[in-house]
């Protein structure tokens, strides 16, 4: 696992060692182990290295026979002996033993498609010399971030933004349409960022640039869902069984320690029973729980650590809030509303204290239909019947004379829109231009009157997926952009914060597209989510207690902490004249969210939290008044629960 950077300059152009570098060195954190680059010309590839594979050999850049073509490689290739041993017989000769110098060969035979050969999670760059080109590839499902700009004739690319700003910091520009992406969702999706200039690659494509332009397509998506039904329960129970263990079972391979962060729920509980299964010697398994009983999970990972016999950590947390954000804040680049991103980041830290990689869970939800949002969106089809002129008149007429507090406001507003955009609205929290414009200023609102819709790529992903059921259109939707713009993204930036790899087989491409292919029954039935996972962990004699359970998550005491650890903090940053002087909310309006969550009349920890998230965002990356505070203390008590 590493971090990779470069620039392909203007013709003459000297890039500079130097430069590579300082891009380097913006992301050591992504590889503490090793630093190289290859600088020649108006051309500088550069990488930070998290040493896994091949600990002595696997020295990046990686090159051909001739050192024509050179590579820099963030991720695993998981099929690279089966590919060694097909090139190797092709006549290519290898000189080390990681699987990063399969690509050099692989594109020797394919040229830019080579790319669709690789199982695993990537992001690449490789230059070809005689073609004078660059390739830049993403893997199929986002796990794996990439960055580039065009900019005054030269291409700029890193895994995260830091790396663009540290040798180019007029990029950091602020881009108003990526903002109001943010507002919408709580995240930016690809292919936006939160500057003009800066792009991501999104999953599934990749970038060829030669000559001063660029050509950007997209090498895979999910098959049609539903397309392939079983012939029986028991057959389709088998081949999830089957394939799923493979996935893990491949994504064993490692030179360094590995384990399993455990959260207490299905789907990385079945990950750690397979993992088990595969396992010569126990597996070391980690979570994290908070002395809050209410967000607790640590009993329901803890009965999976004892029934397979798994090295169990568990850490009961009391964590600083105010300086794990502060510091958080500092590392994303863009802001980020996913309050998880937390504990995700303290059972990252806490593993990598004894191992260097680590299996997830992560993905299951998405594949079988898991989150509560689903549920809702199904039971909300009741108001499929109201009249689209009659919706059309309270969104126009109604609403906006309702004073704030009126309740039921907000519901009659989702209520009165068709299944896909009540869908989007459930899952928005400042949908600026329709219920939220009160929150906003007239002056903001104007800014972005002739922006696009923030919901348009969504729209599009709905309404031309491969999918044809109400609920597969919404799994399709999410996996395009939650999955990729939040999920894998704070699993990305909180597990290389600590330098630790995080594996995830459940988002296997080949696994994946099984998935997709199965009947929405298989997923969901009756009411019950993830029907298919929950008949396997059962056989996987998974304590039955975790299958009976609401679903939780990664969730958190935001309601409290807002009240109590973070109050101070948040009426300080949230008020203070230079945060209201931003433009973007009306004073007023943050005065009376403030007001009616510390009185307890409504919930408002997540829309307060999004917005102090913005904030430090700003202050951090658009001021440039950032500092590089060290990581948090850690107070709590930690343990090692017996096997």
């Amino acid at each position: 696992m590493c971090g990779i950077a470069g620039i392909i300059g203007r013709p003459g152009e000297d890039v500079g060692a130097a430069s590579i570098h300082q891009m380097c060195d913006a992301i050591v954190h992504r590889g503490p182990d090793d630093e190289g680059s290859f600088v020649q010309g108006p051309v500088g590839l550069g990488m930070r290295r998290l040493s896994i594979i091949d600990l002595g050999g696997g020295h990046q850049p990686i090159h051909n026979e001739d050192q024509s073509i050179w590579v820099v490689y963030n991720g695993e290739t998981y099929n690279f002996p089966e590919l060694r041993r097909e090139l190797e017989s092709r006549g290519h000769r290898f000189y080390t033993h990681t699987d990063t110098e399969v690509i050099v060969h692989l594109y020797e035979e394919m040229g830019a498609n080579c790319v669709t050969r690789l199982r695993g999670m990537f992001a690449l760059a490789l230059y070809d010399q005689r073609q004078q080109s660059l390739l830049l590839a993403r893997d199929r499902l986002g796990k794996k971030p990439l960055h580039y700009a065009l900019h005054h004739g030269r291409l700029l690319f890193a895994s995260e933004i830091k790396s663009l700003l540290a040798v180019a910091p007029e990029l950091a520009e602020v881009d108003r349409e990526g903002l109001l992406q943010y507002f919408y969702f709580g995240y930016i999706p690809d292919p936006f960022t939160a500057f003009c200039l800066i792009r991501k690659l999104p999953p599934g494509h990749l970038m060829e640039y030669a000559g001063g332009r660029t050509t950007i397509r997209q090498y895979w998506d999910l098959p049609r869902y539903g397309s392939d039904p079983p012939s029986s329960e028991e057959e389709c129970l088998e081949q999830l069984e089957a394939r799923l263990s493979e996935a893990v079972r491949i994504r064993l391979i490692s030179d360094v320690p590995l384990g399993a962060l455990l959260s207490g729920g299905v789907d990385s509980s079945i990950v750690v029973a397979l993992m088990a299964r595969a396992s010569t010697r126990a597996v070391k398994t980690f979570s994290i729980g908070f002395r809050h009983q209410q967000f607790n999970e640590s009993k329901y990972a803890r009965m999976v650590a004892e029934r397979f016999s798994t090295e169990h950590h568990e850490l009961i947390v009391d964590p600083n809030i105010e300086d794990t954000l502060a510091y958080l804040a500092t590392l994303l680049e863009e802001p980020f509303g996913d309050s998880s991103m937390l504990p995700t980041y303290h059972v990252c830290r806490m593993a990598r204290q004894k191992v260097t990689v680590a299996l997830s869970g992560d993905g299951g939800d998405e594949l079988f239909a898991g989150y509560d949002r689903y549920l809702v969106a199904l039971r909300r089809r009741r108001f499929d019947h109201i009249p689209p002129l009659a919706g059309s008149f309270y969104r126009n007429h109604i609403h906006p004379r309702l004073p704030a507090h009126v309740y039921g406001k907000d519901l009659a507003w989702n209520a009165s829109l068709n299944g896909r955009d009540r869908y989007l609205d459930a899952v928005s929290f400042f949908p600026a231009r329709e219920r939220a414009r009160m929150m906003f200023t007239p002056e903001f609102l104007e800014g972005i009157e002739a922006l696009p819709d923030a919901r348009r790529q969504f729209q599009c992903y709905h309404d031309h997926g491969p999918a044809r059921d109400p609920l597969s259109r919404l799994l399709y939707l999410d996996t395009k952009t939650y999955l990729a713009g939040d999920i894998l993204t704070k699993v990305d930036r909180m597990s290389m914060a600590t330098s630790l790899e995080v594996r995830v087989p459940m988002l296997d491409h080949e696994f994946v597209e099984w998935v997709t292919k199965l009947p929405v029954e298989w997923k969901f039935r009756k009411g019950e989510r993830k029907y298919l996972l929950k008949k396997l962990a059962a056989r996987l004699e998974i304590p039955r207690e975790l299958l009976d359970r609401p679903k939780q998550g990664f969730q958190l005491p935001l309601v409290e902490w807002m009240k109590y650890e973070l109050k101070q903090q948040l009426l300080e940053v949230l008020l203070e004249p230079r945060t209201l002087e931003r433009g973007y909310f009306r004073p007023r309006a943050v005065r009376s969210l403030i007001e009616e969550h510390l009185r307890g009349r409504r919930n408002r920890s997540g829309l307060l939290w999004r917005m102090l998230v913005l904030e430090l965002w700003h202050r951090n990356f658009v001021d440039g008044i950032r500092q590089n505070p060290a990581p948090p203390a850690i107070t709590g008590s930690e343990r090692r629960v017996p096997g």
